[in-house]
């Protein structure tokens, strides 16, 4: 199934998929859309890819360290 990307090509150009490596690896959502943004942003959205890496990063923080 990786083979085929529906919207062009930054996934199918890497050596490994996100997709591949989510799942090997049993990684969660918040988990899994980091390694997504992060391998994708030179390739599709840039700047806002790595702020949405971020933006999951934090809320995997709150969610799984939250204070006090």
């Amino acid at each position: 199934m990786t083979s085929t990307q529906i919207g062009g090509d930054h996934y199918t150009r890497l050596a490994i998929q996100p997709i591949d490596f989510i799942l090997g690896n049993n990684l969660g959502f918040c988990e899994g859309n980091v390694i997504k943004y992060v391998c994708r942003h030179r390739r599709k959205n840039g700047r806002q890819d790595l702020e949405k890496a971020i933006h999951y990063l934090q809320m995997l923080i709150a969610h799984e360290y939250p204070p006090g």
